[in-house]
């Protein structure tokens, strides 16, 4: 009958492997290194580390500093609206919020490129025959409408309704 063959393994030792490794690496990831080092000198003759250091130190201070204005009603007011405004975006599809980001240089290179002075009403009135234009037109008007709508009563009693 056969016998066995004795499988002795040596005993590995994981920290050696590990200083293997790391014996090597400067060897296997020169570039790399190098590139590490350049990036470390532009942050250093910038004086990130610096300012890292000194906000690491003053850590508590700073974030006394960021709650003290935090508190105040107009951080309060324009936290609630920064919110509000990223509800309605949020609301809004992305093809629509693209085409108004693409419309605003388009007009202003528009208004840009024609006379300082603004049209007349002869001009103004030839712009009704465009079909843009008149959808342009129902959209701030819809607008107008809406916003007429939604503004919070007036506090003031004027006499006019």
């Amino acid at each position: 009958m056969a016998n066995p063959i004795p499988l002795e393994l040596p005993p590995s030792d994981p920290r050696a492997q590990l200083q293997a490794r790391l014996q090597n690496a400067p060897l296997e990831h020169a570039e790399a290194l190098l590139a590490a080092y350049q990036v470390l000198q532009g942050l250093h003759d910038r004086g990130v580390f610096e300012l890292l250091r000194g906000a690491l130190g003053s850590s508590d201070k700073v974030i006394e500093i960021i709650a003290e204005a935090a508190k105040t009603p107009e951080s309060i007011r324009g936290i609630r609206n920064i919110l509000i405004l990223a509800k309605i975006l949020g609301t809004m599809e992305p093809e629509f919020v693209e085409g108004c980001a693409r419309s605003l240089p388009e007009a202003i290179a528009f208004t840009n490129a024609h006379e300082s002075k603004p049209p007349g009403v002869w001009g103004v009135m030839s712009k009704f025959g465009n079909k843009d234009f008149r959808r342009g037109l129902l959209l701030v008007t819809s607008m107008l409408e809406a916003f007429g709508r939604n503004l919070p009563p007036n506090k003031a009693k004027r006499g006019q309704s």
